[in-house]
């Protein structure tokens, strides 16, 4: 069964081919790329969006696909990520620049956590952050994700300074209630 979620203003499903044009506009954005690895050229962003929808069928989770449901429009990619390598299983978040400070990161990035403790049944979830992105730092503390130290990604962004921000399902459900 293929998951898709649904928030107030939100729908998240599996990235499809036609999220292209949006995804590769997101890719190439300096601003919005500053704190996740660079900006991609078009091919480089469809060999990730094919990277992600590839991982659904491999490893059965990856990042969503994030549509506004009012007007279908492509919101960036939100979700559980675990590729070979990584520090720790990681809810990960990116919107595009026209969507942030509207509150989609938050609403998408609780949905995927209920999801990833719920539904994939992680006991730990982790967001790897760059310490100098504050607007990443500031919603994973709205998540209630603690700083937990540097940690290392594997090539090619074994160099990027990152952070580990995270918590336990214990602590993420006794926040919901």
């Amino acid at each position: 069964m293929t998951p898709v979620l649904h928030t107030e203003r939100l729908l998240l499903r599996l990235p499809e081919a036609g999220d292209l044009d949006a995804w590769a506009d997101f890719s190439a954005d300096p601003q919005t790329m500053a704190h996740l690895g660079g900006t991609r050229s078009r091919a480089e962003s469809w060999r990730a969006l094919c990277t992600m929808r590839g991982a659904w069928d491999i490893r059965g989770f990856a990042m969503f696909s994030v549509v506004e449901r009012d007007t279908g429009r492509w919101v960036g990619r939100i979700g559980p990520w675990h590729p070979e390598g990584w520090p720790g299983r990681e809810v990960g978040w990116g919107v595009a620049r026209e969507f942030a400070g509207r509150g989609y990161a938050f609403e998408a990035a609780c949905a995927c956590m209920d999801f990833a403790f719920d539904t994939l049944g992680w006991d730990r979830v982790i967001h790897t952050i760059d310490p100098d992105n504050a607007r990443s730092i500031t919603l994973a503390k709205r998540l209630g994700s603690v700083d937990q130290g540097p940690c290392t990604l594997p090539p090619p962004f074994a160099d990027l300074p990152v952070r580990a921000w995270g918590q336990g399902a214990k602590d993420w459900r006794a926040r919901r209630m």
